[in-house]
């Protein structure tokens, strides 16, 4: 299903998942509290946020997709309104959460929708438990391509360090880090600070609004929340060179599309063009939006989700249950 596909606008007003204080639905995994949001019937599409959002960050996707699939919105382990588990965060970490949901939760095969972080999340899944995910779709997704031309880095036996590198300038690299991360992580959880962010990867910035920076901060006041912060910069982040999208794409044996906000600021579409031409079960949708396009043009992405979601169903021969109360109107 390569190529591109015409992109429809919605002139009606889109319905917003209620905001909650509390969330929606938990489930257990590995003894954490997960949270999640489930909504309509028929085939499943579970979505995945990026780096410091959660469910509610599709809260312009989720009712109207619901109107023809059954549809689930997972906060990862965290982040949103899922735990703050002190905890050694990894790429593999999520994989392993979202596997478990599908297996789970949704207990059946399923179409994975992903933005920014959720999108890097969504193609690891694929590509570990191929019988559980029927299509995936990435929307701004984070990831790099391996450098061919890159050395390879040497390995430096534990025994070989010296001990002054181990017990004196590792303590003090880290307590640097603690200082730093901290007062970042202080200042990124301003809602002022939220808002400019925000702001600058928005083209359109209509939609950044009190519902947004609400969700972004409130799961900040965690008692955790500093720690995991510290965790995911210091470890994860300066450590993704392991799975790289290229490695990943060569796993992958489901049909890909591509929704790209081409203003993006931080993710543009030439990553978007370069997975395309590596991969060759791809669809390209490019949208005049920036980072987030599912929540700064819902509209879009909901009428491009769904054409794809249609084409699917009807290359596999799957067909949702006709329930004429889930039809759009």
């Amino acid at each position: 299903m390569s190529g591109e596909l015409k992109v429809c606008s919605i002139a009606a007003a889109l319905e917003r998942l209620p905001f909650k204080a509390d969330g929606y639905s938990f489930w257990t995994w590995r003894g954490r509290r997960i949270h999640y949001v489930e909504q309509g019937s028929g085939q499943p599409i579970v979505l995945i946020h990026g780096f410091g959002a959660s469910a509610f960050h599709w809260r312009y996707n989720i009712p109207e997709l619901a109107k023809k699939y059954k549809v689930y919105a997972v906060d990862l382990l965290g982040f949103g309104w899922s735990e703050k588990a002190l905890v050694e965060y990894d790429a593999t970490i999520w994989m392993e959460q979202v596997s478990d949901f599908l297996r789970e939760v949704v207990q059946s095969p399923s179409v994975l929708v992903g933005n920014s972080l959720g999108g890097f999340t969504t193609l690891f899944t694929a590509t570990e438990v191929p019988e559980l995910v029927r299509g995936i779709v990435l929307v701004n997704s984070a990831g790099q391509f391996g450098d061919p031309n890159a050395p390879p880095k040497a390995e430096q036996a534990e025994e070989e360090v010296s001990a002054v590198t181990r017990l004196i300038l590792k303590p003090i690299k880290e307590a640097f880090q603690r200082v730093v991360l901290g007062f970042v992580f202080w200042q990124s959880k301003q809602p002022a600070r939220v808002e400019k962010v925000l702001k600058s990867v928005y083209k359109d910035p209509t939609n950044v609004d009190d519902y947004l920076i609400s969700s972004i901060t409130a799961p900040t006041a965690d008692p955790n929340a500093g720690e995991v912060y510290y965790r995911l910069m210091s470890r994860f982040v300066a450590n993704q060179t392991q799975y790289t999208l290229d490695k990943l794409l060569g796993k992958l044996s489901c049909p890909l599309l591509l929704l790209w906000g081409d203003l993006d600021p931080w993710v543009g579409p030439a990553k978007a063009a370069r997975i395309h031409e590596f991969y060759a079960n791809s669809t390209v949708v490019n949208l005049q939006a920036g980072h987030c396009p599912h929540d700064e043009a819902p509209e879009q992405v909901n009428a491009a989700l769904l054409q794809w979601l249609a084409s699917l169903e009807e290359e596999t021969g799957d067909k949702p249950p006709a329930e004429p109360s889930l039809q759009a109107v």
